[in-house]
């Protein structure tokens, strides 16, 4: 019996399963099995294990075939290879785990808002909460399915949230555990020539999200569609606009804009069609929330509903007896997150697709405060910045002095994309071209000097560049390029009262110090591409554009 036949086969002689209930039904669970508690507004709120406030990158695996080694880019420190042996292992400890469930709950839902490459997904677990969570992320199944090309391949993924593995059965298998003998008593396994995964040990819900996000960004390529760790909004014109870009690059709170409708804040595929999104919901972070700067996601998550409506989940956030939430209580973690529909945003697109995007933004949190505020990229200039993911974390000392880390995420999204570097870089090479797409930096980070001595560029500067980006009105005006950066900047933009801050140098006292400090972030910049890319085969004209070169 194949790996997927022994699935069905439990659910087929599982004396209580829960197949595509309704969702009040997995609320309702929820709360009666104490995976969660009802909250003063009537979102969910549970807690993880602390093991399980964020996803465990060191035990995600994939299966690794010497036959089919080629599409993976096994050089990527975030490709850990296991053998098919060991991924068989997990599934049926897997199913012999939920065999012995007084209950199993199976979701049959899909990935893409474009039917002609929705990716069917079947979903096994024990937990209520974690079926109402793909209930809440994955869309339900379009009447089109037939038209998919992955109708013939469909996505078996099995969570058991809350058991562990046997590390000694798993010895020399799965990884041993730093300063100790002991082996991980968890995974996140996928093997993408079965079409199966297994999530094993980790109840954090954006361990099952995650894992199908890899999943997209590797089967999408191979139908020459372009998988995108992004958010996208559509203009009153129908105009598509995304924003990548890496945590506290502000990417969920630009693209959150009344003015246009939301798609979708994180993951979509672009293929001749136009703009899909993956998701029927957002896993949004919680930390500190704002209802000023983010009122949308805000009000998504504490509006109040009878409990059986709501169903928005809050996961890992301080609760107090009343039920009222804590957002700025980082003790637990600073990871904490919600989960809703798209449904419950004032503003979106119910369709979540749209045509292909006229502007294309790439978002940086530069802490040096040598970028500048806004750049236009060639289609060669855009390859690379794609490549590179730049954006920059902060390291404190305990003198507190400062000194911004230079931190690169492929595709914005290193994590989750398997596949060799060239695939994506060139598709996006070759849609922008066809398409006519813009793609441009827009620096959120700081001005005037690094972090510690500059300030963070006004959220109010931000937004009225990409109203003259999105607008068209930016397009109009004369350019120059950054010999340092290899990017095209802006002599002007129309609605900005002060233009000498569209080039960064202007607004720093010390004009050396400014020289410094950017020829140190290109060299940066040049030897992360030559220990990362530097035998993967990229086209020269974009080698031509990093900095550094």
């Amino acid at each position: 019996m194949g790996l997927k036949e022994s699935v069905q086969s439990l659910i087929e002689k599982h004396d209580a399963v829960r197949e595509n209930v309704d969702r009040s039904r997995l609320i309702k669970e929820s709360v009666e099995h104490r995976e969660a508690l009802v909250s003063k507004c009537g979102a969910l709120a549970t807690w993880t294990p602390p093991e399980s406030t964020g996803r465990s990158p060191k035990d995600t695996v994939a299966v690794r075939r010497k036959e089919r080694e080629e599409p993976i880019d096994w050089d990527s420190p975030n490709n850990i290879p296991i053998d098919p042996s060991t991924f068989d292992m997990l599934v049926e400890d897997a199913v012999a785990t939920l065999s012995k469930k007084d209950r199993l709950y199976v979701n049959d839902r899909v990935l893409g808002a474009d039917p002609s490459y929705a990716l069917p997904v079947r979903f096994v677990t024990d937990r209520a909460l974690h079926s109402l969570f793909i209930d809440n992320m994955f869309r339900p199944v379009p009447k089109e399915i037939e038209t998919s090309v992955f109708h013939e391949r469909p996505f078996t993924l099995i969570a058991v949230p809350y058991d562990k593995l046997d590390p000694k059965r798993y010895e020399g298998r799965l990884r041993t555990l730093p300063g100790t003998n002991k082996t991980s008593n968890m995974a996140i396994a996928v093997d993408f020539d079965r079409y199966m995964g297994v999530v094993y040990g980790s109840a954090y819900a954006g361990s099952c999200k995650k894992l199908m996000f890899t999943v997209m960004n590797y089967v999408l390529p191979g139908e020459g569609i372009l998988p995108l760790h992004t958010s996208a909004n559509e203009g009153p014109d129908g105009d598509i606009a995304l924003f990548l870009g890496l945590s506290g690059t502000g990417k969920t709170t630009l693209s959150a804009d009344p003015e246009r409708a939301l798609l979708g804040d994180d993951e979509h595929g672009w293929n001749a069609n136009g703009i899909a999104n993956f998701e029927n919901g957002c896993y949004a972070k919680m930390i500190k929330i704002d209802p000023s700067r983010e009122p949308e996601i805000y009000h998504a998550v504490t509006h109040e509903a009878p409990y059986l409506e709501h169903g928005a989940m809050v996961e890992n956030a301080m609760m107090y007896p009343d039920g009222s939430f804590d957002w700025d209580d980082k003790r637990l973690t600073e990871n904490s997150r919600a989960s809703y529909p798209l449904a419950f945003l004032r503003n979106t697109k119910p369709s979540s697709t749209g045509g292909h995007p006229r502007n294309i933004i790439f978002l940086t949190a530069d802490a040096n405060g040598v970028l500048p505020p806004v750049a236009r990229l060639s289609p060669e200039q855009a390859m690379l910045w794609f490549l590179m993911g730049y954006t920059s974390k902060l390291a404190g000392t305990e003198t507190g002095i400062v000194d911004p880390v230079a931190t690169f995420s492929r595709f914005f999204g290193q994590p989750f994309m398997p596949r060799n570097p060239d695939v994506y870089a060139g598709l996006l090479g070759d849609y922008m071209k066809k398409y006519g797409a813009q793609v441009w930096l827009v620096n959120t980070g700081w001005s005037g000097g690094p972090y510690g001595e500059g300030e963070r560029m006004d959220i109010n500067l931000t937004r009225s560049l990409l109203r003259a980006v999105l607008s068209g009105s930016l397009s109009d005006v004369a350019f120059v390029e950054d010999s340092t950066f290899h990017v095209m900047v802006p002599k002007s933009c129309p609605g900005i009262d002060d233009q000498s801050l569209l080039h960064p140098k202007n607004t720093w006292a010390d004009k050396n110090a400014y020289e410094d400090r950017a020829k140190k972030l290109a060299e940066q910049f040049s030897q992360h591409f030559d220990k990362a890319y530097g035998n993967k085969g990229i086209d020269a004209a974009v080698v031509k554009q990093c900095p550094g070169k």
